[in-house]
C-alpha cells in the first residue's frame, strides 16, 4: 500500500509541475493547451489517491480493491498503448512494468478483502 500510495502521489505531483514533459517522457508525445490542463487536473486526482491510500493503522478494503483496480486498468492501458496505439516514449515500458507488479502485489490482498466482505454480515439497508 505504500509503494502505490507513493508512486500514485509522485505521479500527480509531476504532473502538476509539468503534464508536458510527463507525456513525452510516457508516451513520447507532446500535449496541446488542452491536454496539459486535463493533465494538470489528473494530476490533482493522482495526488489526492495517493494521499487517500496512504496507510494507517486500519486500512479499508476500498482502498485496496481501488488501488488494485487502478494498477490493473493502469498497465492494461500502457499495453494497449504501446502495442495498439504506436506510443512510444522512454517510461512507457517501466511504468506499464510497475503498475502491474503493483496489482500483482495488490491481487491478493483485493480478492482477501472481497470474500471477506461478502461473507460477512449483512449490510444495513
Amino acid at each position: 500500500m505504500m509503494v502505490g500510495a507513493v508512486l500514485e502521489a509522485t505521479a500527480g505531483c509531476a504532473l502538476i509541475a509539468n503534464p508536458d514533459l510527463f507525456a513525452q517522457l510516457l508516451i513520447g508525445a507532446s500535449l496541446a493547451a488542452g491536454g496539459v490542463v486535463v493533465g494538470r487536473v489528473g494530476g490533482f486526482a493522482l495526488l489526492s489517491f495517493g494521499l487517500a491510500c496512504w496507510p494507517s493503522k486500519d486500512v479499508a478494503p476500498q482502498v485496496t480493491l481501488a488501488l488494485f483496480t487502478y494498477n490493473l486498468l493502469v498497465a492494461l492501458y500502457v499495453v494497449f498503448l504501446g502495442v495498439v496505439g504506436g506510443f512510444a516514449g522512454y517510461l512507457l515500458w517501466p511504468v506499464c512494468a510497475l503498475h502491474a507488479l503493483l496489482a500483482l502485489m495488490l491481487a491478493r490482498p483485493a480478492y482477501e478483502q472481497l470474500i471477506k466482505g461478502s461473507s460477512g454480515s449483512p449490510s444495513p439497508a
